[in-house]
């Protein structure tokens, strides 16, 4: 069975990310694509690399007829897409790439966003789709918020390690790099490559990232009492990629082997040996993640690192693992592609 898709705001990194990974996947067409803004352009215009595809010319969102699409990704700007996604038919799947259903508390949503929710009904229906730890709940919804890019990075680090008990909660310490594409595509005077490049640049600092509001609900959620990490991230001239080193106190060797335990099964997450650190450039263009324990050499503490694509596993194939979830697909269709080196 060929399942029809839309992308919505397919004129971004993430929809053109999704065009990419859907165009091998043997269950998916791609009808539509949606981007007010280049309304009217071919794909292959606005995305050259994607020229060798079959698609769709660029539309309106509401010149899409929704009644041929069994699934809708929604890759348009946070506060846009709940409007968007509350109009769509209730027969239609969405993934929600923005940040507007990741938030369960409404309150939590004027507190990091700044402004009130505008689609309540289906923010209350919305699942998390942090995929490995939400798989039974994915499959039988009908509208899964996508994760931040940042935000799974640091859980797949810490999730089992604050359920399983081994660190001290109140000694978290998470340094996060992430590269220029999590900014998104609209143009910025600071990600100008004379401003960027050659450059290191910590931002959000003193507890201000959004992203901190899915730790705080995902975290204090697990352990049964609120939880608030030490958080810092950092822009870096790179295109592609996060990496998160997380400080924690406890066993190192107890962690490495909790993660080990808790990911064995997991296609998508790989554990490096003890005492090995991940790279960027080992996940880039892929649906991996790989994380990496080392002793610290103060006793009784311990470094986790994780690296992933922002795009990729922090976005568009997270995505796509979800909806393959949704739409009663083998998990990994489409999404076993190696990582491109160098």
């Amino acid at each position: 069975m060929t399942h029809k898709i839309a992308i919505l705001g397919a004129s971004g990194y993430t929809g053109a990310e999704l065009v990419r990974l859907i165009a091998t996947h043997p269950s998916m067409e791609i009808v539509a694509l949606g981007a007010n803004s280049k309304a009217g352009m071919a794909m292959a215009d606005v995305f050259p690399h994607l020229r060798h595809l079959n698609l769709p010319d660029l539309i309106k969102i509401d010149q899409i007829d929704f009644d041929n699409v069994d699934l809708v990704f929604c890759g348009l700007p946070h506060a846009t897409s709940q409007r968007v996604i509350r109009d769509l038919p209730k027969t239609v799947k969405i993934v929600d790439l923005s940040a507007d259903f990741r938030l369960r508390d409404p309150e939590e949503y004027v507190k990091w966003y700044g402004g009130q929710h505008d689609a309540l009904e289906q923010q209350a229906e919305a699942v998390y789709g942090l995929t490995e730890f939400y798989r039974d709940d994915i499959k039988s919804a009908r509208l899964v918020a996508g994760t931040g890019c940042n935000a799974a990075t640091g859980q797949y680090a810490l999730r089992p390690l604050i359920e399983a008990g081994v660190i001290d909660l109140d000694q978290i310490i998470l340094d996060l790099k992430c590269a220029v594409s999590g900014a998104g595509r609209s143009l910025k005077e600071n990600l100008l490559h004379a401003e960027l490049s050659e450059g290191y640049h910590p931002y959000a600092l003193g507890g201000t990232h959004r992203h901190l509001g899915e730790f705080d609900q995902e975290f204090s959620l697990i352990a049964g009492r609120p939880v608030k990490v030490q958080f810092t991230p950092h822009l870096i001239p790179a295109n592609r990629g996060i990496l998160a080193t997380v400080y924690v106190q406890g066993d190192a060797q107890v962690i490495h082997d909790t993660l080990a335990a808790a990911y064995k099964d997991e296609p998508f997450i790989q554990m490096l040996p003890f005492g090995q650190a991940p790279s960027t450039r080992h996940v880039r263009g892929s649906n991996f993640c790989h994380i990496g324990v080392t002793a610290d050499r103060i006793e009784g503490r311990a470094i986790v690192v994780a690296a992933l694509d922002n795009l990729t596993k922090g976005s568009s194939g997270q995505a796509l693992q979800n909806a393959n979830l949704m739409l009663g697909i083998e998990e990994t269709t489409g999404l076993m592609l190696a990582p491109c080196f160098p």
